[in-house]
């Protein structure tokens, strides 16, 4: 039989439960178990494809092609299993697939109601979602419950936790909750209460935490972790003390140094063998022993919230990770670009633009590709990032004046990016489309296999195919691409069903290192693998660097 793991969370959101999660689920798989993990958002969203970034923060795409939350890009990076669809499921598809079972008829005319129905609902889809690992034999299932502790729209998905550990039995599942320990400045103290009244709102519907994970900007003293263990009624061995961490990827041993897997496997009923973290130590030490440090400028709109380059933020660290270099990431807000100019550009050795959507700041990031092109500066273009760089060459290289995509100017005399569906002929014509119509369906999503072009950079990157995952809803306009090509172009992958651009790059006659993906490469990355797009990245980066140094010492 599966076993269960509920992560909650109480006081307030953002202590990192996703980390958490996924930290144990890494410990767990280091002593052998078949670990999965999945997320229950509480938000009637159906998905988080349709939500803004500056509130809800990066959206990772699986494999298979769902938009989910950004903490399934985390369990990828800690555990092996693959998320899919099912590994995430909101309240809005709860309820959404209840209203349709009750429209078929299949309740027999029955009120419909929270308990049973919704809460049936939900455990069907914990059972569904922890079985499509390890074909349907995970040993454990680690399942994350969005929100807080007291909030109501969680409320159906703690009784459901509850409602499986009374069909289960006491051995199957084990309750995991993380909160908050304060320090107050003014009183120069940690305060226990809000951890107090978290276990205690827990316990009023029904769920008794079996580990207590404690949040604080430092470690909890024993005096301190005795009181809540009194005040909460959990074992003190089993009051954990989770203090920041400069790396999420010394979690897994923080945990295990205190026990958490062994307690966890105990109340399970679960003997394996002890814990190797080997491989978690050895990227430690990797990390904190780099032997060559970069500056990479990340020119996006989101800057204020890098919640929303999460899994990007983290490939360039994996890249750092395998190349012994320290990345430095600063953010530079394209609109101060389209202001200031790209001055303030000069000082890196690297520049990336990212995924992204809307006309907002686009011609600040389109002034940072013709930066990078024309100082020959290493760029790497993402999503957006690549179809801005085919922009940006077709204007300036092209001779394409007003080149442009009918994302943002539908006029555009020359549309060398636009949907597929705009496309009427060879001349690049686009037929315009109806304002009202339902983009819903439209996206490019999960993985596709594609040929590399023998001989290119993107060959030597990934040899010879590439198989990554997109989320995207606008093309390079194929009708425009004889006229790049001839102007310098290099199409270096296409994708073997439509023919459309997945890769581009300069030639290294015009160019050391300049690369657009049409894909999003950073969803694949994780710290044990790393990615060689990434990595060869940075590494032209510290190329670039070691050449500015010396540059300035002959000066």
């Amino acid at each position: 039989m599966t076993k269960y793991v509920f992560v909650t969370g109480g006081v307030v959101s953002s202590l990192g439960k996703g980390i958490a999660a996924a930290s144990l689920a890494a410990i767990l798989e280091s002593r052998g178990l078949k670990v999965t993990l999945l997320k229950l958002d509480p938000y009637i969203n159906v998905d988080p494809g349709t939500m803004s970034p500056f509130q809800h923060g990066e959206v990772f795409v699986t494999e298979d092609g769902a938009e989910t939350d950004l903490d399934l890009g985390h369990y990828e990076r800690f555990i092996s299993a693959k998320m899919r669809k099912v590994n995430n499921f909101t309240t809005g598809q709860i309820y959404e697939s209840v209203i349709r079972k009750e429209r078929r008829g299949e309740y027999l005319g029955k009120t419909v109601q929270v308990i049973p129905h919704i809460t049936n609902e939900i455990q069907d889809f914990l059972v569904r979602g922890a079985h499509a690992a390890w074909e349907g034999k995970p040993d454990v299932a680690i399942v994350e419950i969005g929100g807080t502790v007291g909030d109501i729209e969680s409320l159906p998905f703690l009784e459901a936790a509850r409602q499986m550990r009374l069909k289960l039995g006491r051995n199957n599942v084990c309750f995991v909750h993380l909160t908050l320990v304060p320090y107050i400045p003014s009183a120069g103290e940690l305060k226990t209460k809000p951890t107090q009244h978290s276990v205690q709102k827990l316990r009023e519907i029904g769920i008794s935490p079996y580990v207590l994970l404690c949040r604080a900007d430092r470690k909890i003293p024993d005096d301190e972790r005795e009181k809540i263990s009194l005040f909460a009624n959990i074992p003190t061995e089993a009051v954990i003390s989770v203090w920041d961490a400069d790396s999420i990827y010394k979690i897994p041993a923080m945990l295990h140094a205190q026990g958490v897997d062994s307690i966890v496997c105990e109340k399970l009923a679960l003997n394996p063998p002890p814990a190797d973290l080997s491989v978690w130590n050895k990227l430690v030490e990797a990390l904190e022993n780099p032997q060559q440090s970069i500056t990479i400028g990340m020119v996006g709109k989101y800057v204020d919230l890098t919640e929303s380059y999460k899994s990007l933020t983290e490939a360039l660290v994996h890249a750092g990770i395998h190349t012994r270099t320290k990345v430095n990431i600063e953010y530079i807000d394209s609109e101060d670009i389209e202001a200031n100019g790209t001055d303030a550009l000069a000082k890196f050795d690297a520049i990336l633009v990212p995924g992204g959507f809307g006309k907002r700041g686009t011609e600040g990031k389109i002034k940072a590709i013709q930066y990078a092109r024309e100082n020959k500066v290493p760029y790497l273009g993402i999503c957006l990032g690549m179809q801005l760089a085919v922009i940006e060459f077709a204007r300036h290289q092209a001779k394409l004046e007003a080149a442009n995509s009918t994302e943002f100017n539908d006029e555009t005399p020359h549309p060398v990016v636009a949907l597929i569906t705009e496309w009427t002929d060879r001349t690049g014509k686009i037929e315009k489309r109806d304002e009202n119509a339902d983009l819903g369906g439209t996206m490019r999503l999960g993985s596709q296999r594609c040929p590399i072009k023998p001989g290119s950079l993107a060959s030597q990157i990934y040899g010879a195919e590439v198989n990554e995952r997109h989320r995207h809803r606008y093309e390079v306009n194929n009708a425009y691409v004889p006229q790049l090509e001839q102007a310098g172009l290099v199409i270096s992958a296409r994708t073997p069903t439509e023919n459309l651009p997945e890769m581009m790059e300069l030639p290294q006659s015009m160019h050391p290192w300049f690369v657009g993906v049409q894909y999003h490469p950073e969803f694949t990355s994780t710290p044990r693998d790393g990615h060689p797009l990434f990595s060869s990245y940075v590494s032209a980066a510290v190329a670039n660097s070691k050449a500015k140094q010396g540059g300035e010492r002959s000066q």
